[in-house]
């Protein structure tokens, strides 16, 4: 039997839910240790008040508690964007569903509830954090690759400040293929937060209806990427290729 789907509209944040988040969190910390060492740098960067909108590379399923950490650690509770099917898993949902994440049903008629949802947690001051590709990257090199526009959207729609989090190591433990790769000394994990991404140029809808544009969109939507792959070449320290990965057309565009 297929479980229920969760609506992102069923989902808040609760005293309770609050405790759990953290008291998951602290039990996560020195596990995520055992294997990890994570050096984190421009966490003072994040806003100390205020709604905000941290964007990160996604490369593993560990990536959600490394993108998580500084905030986490700055007694931020950060609240994810996640395929509603997560939601269903037997202890894994039951925690995301506790710590108010929010689920995206993708290609549904519902799909647009999350993003009210992710606003509604912007506007009373919480931190949501995206991973704009909404998958694991399919690029060859793990570079970022073409991205939806649902961060853009929310952006936009909120004036919400963003702020890129790239990051790189964690995938040496956990793969995309979710092979588990045990090292001594343990894998060096390295997060990077940059300065707000400037979209005061596109706070402007350029359409009748009041809504951001499509150019808009995907000019915003390419900022992020473009924050996200310079970070990303910092710490890799070496350069990315040219054009950004297609993940559908399994090619490399502007080549």
């Amino acid at each position: 039997m297929t479980s229920p789907a969760v609506s992102a509209t069923d989902i808040k944040p609760t005293r309770w839910g609050n405790a759990v988040y953290r008291c998951a969190g602290n039990l996560l910390r020195p596990l995520y240790h055992l294997p990890m060492k994570i050096e984190i740098q421009g966490a003072e960067k994040l806003p100390q008040e205020g709604g905000f909108i941290v964007v990160s590379n996604h490369l593993t399923m560990v990536d959600p508690i490394t993108a998580a950490y500084p905030l986490f650690r700055a007694g931020i509770l950060p609240r994810f964007l996640a395929k509603e099917s997560l939601f269903r898993a037997p202890l894994l949902g039951w925690l995301m569903r506790q710590c108010a994440h929010i689920p995206v049903a993708r290609g549904s008629a519902h799909a647009g509830q999350s993003l009210l949802v992710a606003q509604q947690v912007l506007e009373a001051g919480g931190a949501v954090l995206i991973f704009p590709e909404g998958t694991l990257t399919t690029d060859p090199e793990l570079w970022p690759m073409s991205s939806k526009t649902g961060a853009a959207r929310l952006a936009l729609a909120t004036g919400a400040p963003i702020y890129p989090l790239a990051h790189w190591g964690d995938q040496n433990f956990l793969d995309q293929e979710g092979k588990v790769h045990w090292a001594w000394p343990r894998h060096r994990v390295k997060v990077v937060i940059g300065d707000r991404i400037d979209v005061s140029d596109l706070q402007t809808p350029q359409e009748t209806t009041g809504r951001p544009s499509h150019k808009q969109l995907k000019e915003l939507t390419n900022r992020m990427l473009d924050s996200l792959t310079s970070l990303l070449e910092e710490i890799r320290q070496e350069k990315a290729p040219s054009g950004r990965w297609n993940g559908q057309l399994k090619e490399r565009e502007g080549l």
